[in-house]
């Protein structure tokens, strides 16, 4: 969590806490609309939980995540 929570802070420019909360929306929103055991998948990577199936071992598939976000983000 701590590479996507500095990856929203940097592209946001926004603090850690307010960071946290924007992961935390959007995590939330996620677990919502997708069916429960894939929400409840993305929610556990989001956490560093389980990286079953991930890449390298600087994060997983949570750094896969990551890489991919700061992409989108122009990074």
């Amino acid at each position: 969590m701590d590479k996507l929570l500095e990856l929203v802070q940097e592209k946001a420019g926004i603090s850690a806490d307010q960071a946290q909360k924007a992961i935390e929306a959007v995590v939330g929103f996620m677990k919502d609309k997708l069916p429960g055991p894939i929400g409840d998948q993305v929610a556990k990577f989001v956490d560093g939980g389980d990286d079953e199936g991930g890449g390298d071992d600087d994060g997983g598939m949570l750094g896969g995540i990551t890489d991919k976000l700061g992409g989108m983000l122009g990074g």
